[in-house]
């Protein structure tokens, strides 16, 4: 088990900054979503490879390519779930950047900071452990080069609101990068994710003991927003450009914005 701190620094301004590698914080998340993300986190990487017969792993990378991150960089990662993006974005900055890596489920954050402690590469040390809310980031404005969300924009309630928050400790000229199930114009397409998700994702998943959980997948991204509202919400939240672009077939879809 591995063993996360409950301390926050205090700093000068409206936010305050993590300084140790795993930091707890309150969340104001709805408890039902916060829960079924801490059900599923046991089986939630071997689910991902499986359901997308390991497509997910190119997607993450084609996301933290599109953010922008480079040597040096400090970056963010919301909804960082297991890591995975995180781990890439650590290996984009090296061992002179710094990852953030938020979410708001703890039994998430356990598993990827047990992950990091496996993992040889030294860059994996700049990676900072954080439980917290995408609508209330506690950071600093202007404070990071980069940020990505995977997955994770679709489960916030409040998406404006988070759009409002990234875009808020984005310095100018910075992208987010936010990669997620695309929510499709096309009938077929759309016909298409609802025959895996019946036929496919929801009996794996059984085999997990976890169908009940993920029979929300469904619902959730017929909830969520085109492409096109997507651009248009980032605009709304400051970002001067959006460009949202479908990938995997138009299974998949990835906006980029630009602050």
């Amino acid at each position: 088990m591995v063993t996360l701190q409950f301390t926050l620094p205090s700093i000068t301004g409206r936010r305050r900054l993590p300084e140790s590698r795993s930091i707890l914080r309150p969340t104001r998340c709805a408890a039902d979503r916060q829960a079924l993300f801490n059900r599923i986190a046991p089986v939630y990487d071997n689910l991902n490879d499986l359901l997308s017969l390991g497509a997910h792993r190119v997607w993450k990378r084609m996301a933290v390519s599109w953010s922008g991150a480079k040597e040096g960089d400090t970056v963010l990662d919301v909804c960082c779930g297991s890591g995975d993006l995180a781990f890439l974005l650590s290996e984009k900055v090296g061992i002179n950047g710094k990852v953030f890596a938020l979410d708001f489920s703890k039994e998430q954050l356990h598993i990827a900071a047990s992950r990091q402690s496996k993992r040889s590469k030294t860059c994996y040390k700049n990676i900072e452990w954080i439980e917290g809310d995408a609508v209330d980031l506690p950071f600093s404005v202007s404070f990071f080069d980069a940020a990505t969300i995977g997955y994770g924009l679709r489960n916030v309630l409040d998406r404006k609101k988070a759009l409002d928050e990234m875009c808020r400790v984005l310095k100018p000229g910075s992208n987010l990068s936010v990669l997620d199930f695309n929510k499709s114009t096309n009938p077929l397409t759309s016909s298409i994710q609802d025959l895996m998700i019946d036929y496919v994702v929801v009996p794996v998943a059984n085999g997990y003991g976890v169908a009940s959980d993920y029979q929300y997948l469904k619902n959730s991204i017929k909830e969520y927003l085109t492409g096109n509202e997507l651009e248009k919400l980032a605009l709304e939240a400051g970002f001067s450009r959006a460009k949202h672009y479908e990938i995997g077939g138009g299974l998949m879809g990835n906006l980029v914005a630009t602050l």
